[in-house]
């Protein structure tokens, strides 16, 4: 498959994917980006074990961990606290919020990591918790056990915001 086949089935969705883990349309472009570059650069290392998708979605979640993990990150947030600037409003953010709902993006983003990536690659991405557990190198079964934590901490958190009702029951 050529690689502009590959960026347009694939490109909204994996910046989608980057946008849920850096908060940051900006970076969550840079990050979709340079996943693409690696894959060109090293398409013949893909083995088909899985699907494209699969195998592309764990690059962006890989790059995206290295970017959380990155200097970079961490002094963008301490710059962000010690000035007060939100750089997380940005236009795209409202673009965002109008394709989801508000409510649950912002339970979603303010819940932990390791929480967040389950939710969003068993849900948004409709990953089985097998290619979960193969994307984030981990058991199946804890992927399970943070997939049922991360509902329940969800549904804790739609209901503490003022009159939202949801399907959870």
């Amino acid at each position: 498959m050529n690689i502009e086949r590959v960026m347009d089935n694939y490109g909204d969705y994996l910046l989608r994917v980057a946008y849920i883990y850096v908060k940051n349309q900006s970076t969550a472009e840079d990050i979709v980006q340079d996943v693409f570059i690696r894959y060109y650069q090293r398409s013949e290392q893909f083995r088909q074990d899985s699907s494209l998708k699969t195998y592309l979605v764990k690059m962006t979640v890989n790059r995206s961990h290295d970017y959380l993990r990155s200097w970079t990150h961490k002094r963008m947030l301490v710059k962000e606290k010690i000035k007060g600037i939100n750089t997380r409003k940005t236009p795209e953010w409202h673009v965002i919020e109008q394709e989801t709902s508000e409510t649950v993006l912002t339970a979603l983003l303010s819940m932990k990591l390791i929480y967040r990536e389950v939710l969003v690659l068993y849900y948004y991405e409709e990953s089985s918790t097998i290619d979960i557990a193969d994307i984030l190198n981990c058991p199946e079964a804890t992927i399970r056990t943070r997939l049922q934590r991360a509902r329940s901490q969800l549904k804790v958190r739609l209901e503490e915001q003022e009159g939202f009702s949801h399907g959870f029951d």
